[in-house]
């Protein structure tokens, strides 16, 4: 079955929290900034005004270690000669950088056998709001999204029921990466820490013999706390307490959703494998990966520790 895209007044299903649903329009596919204007780097404040005409000009020495090197710009902003970088024109460049991705951070506190349906919860949900039907093209800017189909989960262990894609190949994708985060969780000793951060991206191509560069868009990442519990009293209260909070993470999600920010625009069909991951039958999500990480009780990270130890081995 297919449904013709309507663009700019389309809306993705109901999110289903804890019982109730939550209606999640989205703005149009594609967009600019908030106010519906392109976001830039200010530059620095306009110099004096020219002289007037007749006005006897003399040359200025050129002073100071960047003397005599052409200036570079970056969106706007000047920047020194090779030998002299200012810190205004160093923070340029690295918001020119960032400035289109957007940074999402929950927290979540649960029991050991609560973390992989805690984390499904949450990547599911946004990767609800971050997926479309499959395109199908007729000719060159004229196409057709097929439909998504929805589903309800009921947790195990939390009382709480939320909506995933109907894709079984992208529910088997996400449960192999929160099983091995649940699972070096459970190894670390301890108090278990960590997060893991689901990020959209889009590929920019490059000449050969470099690799396409992707560009970071969007990320969401959620710090996981694992607390163990005694009583079977305090796991049935930690059950409705996680099922609680949970709704209210789900719900700031949807919020976040609803809001008119960027979105990649839509691609041409020689170019739609640069922003949507085709590889699946039934759905066709934003191109995203899924990383995670596992921190000490001191807030370190596991990988940062491990490179510590092979570097003091070494220098023995």
């Amino acid at each position: 079955m297919e449904a013709s895209w309507a663009f700019g007044a389309g809306g993705l299903p109901a999110a289903g929290l804890g019982g109730r649903a939550v209606n999640a329009r989205l703005g149009p596919l594609g967009g600019r900034g908030a106010a519906g204007r392109p976001v830039v780097a200010r530059g620095p404040a306009p110099g004096p005004r020219p002289p007037s005409p007749g006005t006897a000009l003399r040359p200025l020495r050129p002073t100071g270690l960047g003397a005599g090197r052409r200036s570079r710009s970056v969106r706007g902003v000047s920047a020194p000669g090779r030998a002299e970088v200012s810190p205004a024109w160093a923070w340029a460049v690295v918001a020119g950088c960032r400035m289109n991705c957007r940074s999402e951070v929950l927290e979540v506190t649960v029991e050991g056998r609560q973390v992989e349906e805690a984390m499904l919860a949450v990547l599911h949900t946004v990767l609800l709001h971050r997926s479309t039907g499959k395109f199908h093209y007729k000719k060159e800017g004229t196409y057709s999204i097929g439909t998504v189909g929805t589903q309800d989960v009921d947790c195990d262990f939390i009382d709480f029921t939320y909506v995933r894609v109907s894709s079984d190949e992208l529910d088997r994708a996400l449960r192999k990466v929160v099983g091995e985060f649940k699972e070096a969780l459970r190894n670390s000793g301890g108090d278990g820490l960590g997060q893991i951060s689901l990020e959209f991206y889009q590929k920019k191509k490059s000449r050969w013999p470099f690799s396409d560069e992707c560009i970071p868009w969007e990320v969401w990442t959620v710090k996981v706390h694992v607390v163990a519990l005694a009583t079977e009293q305090e796991r049935q209260i930690c059950r409705e307490k996680v099922g609680e909070k949970l709704c209210e993470k789900l719900i700031n999600i949807v919020e976040v959703m609803n809001r008119h920010e960027y979105l990649p625009k839509m691609p041409t069909q020689s170019e739609v494998d640069n922003v949507f991951d085709t590889g699946l039958r039934d759905v066709q999500p934003y191109l995203y990966k899924i990383s995670f990480q596992i921190t000490d009780a001191l807030g370190t990270s596991v990988t940062t520790t491990m490179r510590r130890l092979i570097k003091d081995t070494l220098a023995l």
